[in-house]
């Protein structure tokens, strides 16, 4: 460390190594809080133990659930009967706040649900508007957490979203469980799909047609989860692969809902292979070989947008590293991330060298294949302080990344695993 809150970070010349990455922290999320909320007992192997999901832990435990934590393995006793006046601290984490609203709502139980400053930040009327179709007594504060869910009971209904959502999406769907009558969701892209299958494998009453999902009132019963490795957390070593060398990522999640950054991988011309596909607990999985690429621009929208929303600050570093200039526009969502990601990913693609745009809804990027490094401000959001990480290590000179603890939120042992030294 140069300072308190500072990591430095040289230059490579070379990037090479076989990774063994953290659990998926989306459906590391959902097996503990769905299975939390069930009949019985479950193991859960390969949990991502990052705060977010220790957040998770955390609020199924205020609601009656018995969760023991050995490394990355858990065992989880559920409990269909929520407790009554709990106060969930959802941490820093949008997943757990957004997902437990709709399951609460729809077990006639009043909670409050809150968070940190950043969390506190972040718009929950999405969810209070659709819930509320189901009948949901459901109150923000001025549109942000704390939320209040009162008792009350659901009734079915059909949900058209705006934006496509998996958050909002869950939340209506976990409380469409336990209405009256059948709850559809219809989104105007289809967004990730991990509840509607770790649902469907808990015996609810799932039907999926094209983008609209459909439950009916169901009860849940545990089921085992062995979690496949991250590939929002694969994806910043498979970008040094592109850009510094050789990487070979194993056990990667491979839902056809998540892997948008290979659709952007096919676009910039990145050179890559899936190898020893397989399906593990209903998720496709693969290990990803990702080797040094000469770079093309890229154009995306807001269709290709939901399938690597996180993965997105990363893109537009890729793009910046690339030839000619590059587009990314419709997705306005990044703004209400743990940071405004537009803001903040184009001022660190800027402060290291690189020439980015910021526009209303995403960036313009004129490619300079070379930056030279420089200091980033991670705005304490993780995924920030990851991409400015790759970018830095990719750079001519490298540079300081500001407040870089905020990784912990979902991969704690990042700078470990990149070979950085504290």
């Amino acid at each position: 460390m140069w300072e308190a809150g500072m990591q430095s970070i040289d230059s490579c010349e070379w990037f090479e190594g076989e990774f063994e990455l953290p659990g998926d922290k989306s459906i590391t999320h959902r097996a503990i809080m769905f299975n939390g909320g069930a009949e019985g007992e479950a193991i859960i192997k390969n949990a991502l133990m990052g705060e977010d999901c220790l957040s998770t832990c955390s609020c199924m435990r205020a609601l009656g659930a018995k969760i023991e934590i050995d490394g990355t393995t858990l065992r989880v006793k559920g409990t269909p009967h929520f407790r009554r006046g709990t106060e969930l601290n959802c941490g820093n984490s949008g997943t757990t706040i957004r997902l437990l609203s709709g399951f609460v709502a729809g077990k006639g139980v009043d909670a409050k649900l809150y968070g940190d400053e950043s969390l506190s930040s972040r718009p929950m009327g999405r969810i209070a508007e659709p819930l509320s179709e189901l009948g949901a007594k459901i109150q923000t504060t001025d549109g942000h957490a704390p939320v209040y869910v009162a008792p009350a009971l659901l009734q079915g209904a059909d949900v058209e979203l705006n934006i496509a959502s998996a958050q909002v999406k869950s939340a209506i769907l976990l409380a469409g469980i336990s209405a009256g009558g059948e709850t559809s969701v219809t989104e105007p892209v289809k967004s990730r799909d991990h509840t509607e299958r770790m649902l469907a494998a808990m015996g609810a009453d799932v039907h999926v047609v094209g983008n609209r999902v459909t439950v009916k009132k169901s009860c849940l019963h545990s089921v085992d989860v062995d979690v496949p490795s991250d590939i929002s957390s694969a994806a910043y070593f498979m970008a040094l692969g592109a850009l510094k060398g050789r990487t070979l990522c194993k056990n990667v999640g491979m839902n056809v809902t998540r892997t948008g950054i290979l659709k952007a991988f096919d676009q910039l011309g990145v050179r890559y292979s899936l190898l020893n596909r397989r399906v593990s607990g209903g998720e496709e999985t693969a290990d990803v070989l990702v080797e040094k690429s000469d770079m093309r621009s890229i154009i995306l929208t807001a269709e290709d947008a939901p399938s690597m929303i996180d993965e997105l600050p990363l893109v537009a570093l890729l793009c910046a590293f690339a030839e000619g200039e590059s587009r990314i526009v419709g997705v306005k969502e990044l703004r209400v991330k743990e940071s405004d990601r537009i803001r903040t990913t184009a001022e660190l693609i800027r402060n290291i060298g690189g020439d980015c745009e910021e526009l209303e809804d995403g960036f313009v990027i004129r490619g300079k294949k070379q930056l030279v490094g420089g200091n980033v401000d991670s705005y304490l959001d993780h995924r920030i302080a990851m991409t400015a990480a790759v970018g830095l290590l990719a750079s001519k000179n490298g540079g300081n990344i500001l407040r870089p603890d905020c990784c912990a939120i979902s991969f704690p042992d990042f700078f470990e695993k990149l070979g950085i030294r504290s």
